[in-house]
């Protein structure tokens, strides 16, 4: 599960006030990076992450800073969290 089951810690977590709200653009810019990663690799497939492809986030994010692709860079920084993330589970 990713949300906790008890109600006071689950009003703890504010997706829309606290990500969605704060950061629409920015999301809306990493959504389209999602999409357009998934087509590159899979133009025929829904859209996935294809996780045997996608290994080495914090190189990859390095190379999009330095070449300022900041929807890259927020898309890998997620894919980081979340791999280290379900390794905590």
């Amino acid at each position: 599960m990713i949300l906790p089951q008890d109600d006071n810690e689950r009003k703890k977590i504010n997706i829309y006030s606290g990500v969605i709200k704060y950061f629409p653009r920015a999301l809306c810019a990493v959504a389209l990076r999602s999409a357009a990663g998934s087509k590159q690799l899979h133009p025929d497939e829904p859209m996935h992450w294809d996780r045997n492809k996608s290994k080495n986030e914090l190189d990859s994010m390095m190379r999009h800073i330095l070449d300022e692709e900041w929807d890259a860079v927020a898309w890998r920084a997620l894919a980081n969290l979340e791999k280290k993330l379900e390794d905590e589970r």
